[in-house]
This record gives structure tokens, sequence and C-alpha cells, in this order.
């Protein structure tokens, strides 16, 4: 397992592949992809920065009571991620260009994540066991750019290895082609789309719940 989980996939910024097996070289460069890991954490430390990502979140909003993660915010938070990626379990998927991690997305087994089953909006569609994709994080430099669909396909690969059958978001569906997409943590519906994602839930006109399924 640890030799596939090294492995690394290519893909090109700006523009939409049919195969992400095949290296192809563009003038914006390519992106590689791996699992956050106790050995890819120091990467991920470097992405997210001093603010862990958004007020000391560090992709922990999802995984705690909202009490607990207002009282943790920052280092506890920080160690907490920390601790989990060490532990072996999956937590998500690095975008990299040749030299840094540019982008993060968050995913695992949606049980791993019990703040969506107090969510009316995003509470379960049925009784099929999914895995979730909860947030992104891209570099702000990279934004707009067309990571977040290549992030998505990576990680849906990634839990389809692990045994998942469907793997499920919650983006938002803006109402202003100006919304900043620092604000749009769990992705646009537009990524998800290109990404292979179908909605099949929509209890909020912004909200759709989107799944990508073999």
């Amino acid at each position: 397992m640890e030799a596939q989980e090294s492995a690394s996939l290519f893909v090109p910024i700006h523009r939409k592949i049919a195969h992400m097996a095949k290296p192809t070289k563009t003038n914006s460069g390519k992106l590689v992809f791996r699992p956050l890991t106790a050995k890819t954490w120091p990467d991920m430390e470097v992405l997210f920065g001093s603010r862990g990502a958004c007020g000391g979140c560090w992709c922990m909003t999802w995984r705690l009571a909202r009490s607990e993660f207002e009282k943790n915010k920052g280092e506890k938070n920080r160690r907490a991620l920390r601790k989990i990626a060490s532990s072996g379990a999956p937590v998500g998927m690095l975008a990299y260009t040749t030299k840094q991690a540019v982008g993060w997305c968050s995913i695992a087994p949606r049980d791993q994540f019990p703040a969506l089953g107090r969510s009316r909006v995003l509470r379960p569609v049925d009784e099929q066991p999914v895995w979730s994709v909860t947030c992104f994080f891209v570099a702000r430099e990279y934004r707009r750019s067309g990571v977040t669909p290549l992030l998505l396909r990576a990680a849906v690969a990634y839990a389809k290895r692990h045994g998942a059958k469907i793997v499920e978001g919650y983006p938002i569906e803006p109402s202003s082609a100006n919304m900043p997409a620092v604000f749009a943590w769990t992705g646009f519906a537009s990524a998800f789309r290109e990404a292979g994602f179908d909605e099949v839930a929509r209890r909020s006109a912004n909200r759709p719940v989107m799944r990508s399924s073999t």
C-alpha cells in the first residue's frame, strides 16, 4: 500500500484532461497530487501558513463540535490534524507544483465529519456509505486557475483506491460571479461538475449535494 500511496499523478493546469495517468506539459506547468501523511505534513504546514489556512481552522471545522472547534482554533487544531495525518487514516490530498504544495482537498469517510450530521441542509441523502469532500484551500496565486477540479479528480481516485463507491461534496452555487474564492471553502458547484460530479439533492438554493460514483 505504501508504494501505491507514494505514486504521483501529474496533470496540466488550465486544461481538462481525459487520462490523469499520462503526464502532459503545458505553458502553465503541471500538478502532482499526494495524500496528506506524516511524510507530507511539512508541506501542509507551509501551504496553510501561520493562520492555519483561515483563522486557525486547520481544516478541523467539520471534525469537531462548534464549541470545541472555537476553543481549539490555532495550535490545538494544528496538532489535532497532524495527529490524524500521522495515524495513517485518510485525510485528504495535496496538489503540488514542481516546487511546493499549492492546493488542499479534505476527503475521508463521511462519519469522520460529525458536523455534517448536525446540518439540516447537508443531512444524508440516503443510507449508502459515502466519502465526503468537505473543504479546499488553494494558494492565492493559483486560485481560479483550474486547480480545484483536478484536485477533485485526484481525491476521487484516492478514495476509490481505498474502497469508496460514492464520493460526495457540498459546494456553493454562487449567486454572483464576483464571489471571492476564499469564501467558497467547500468548493464551487461548477468545479464539481467539471470533475464529473452530479447533483443528487438541493435543500438550499445555493447548496447542492453532488456525487461521483462508479
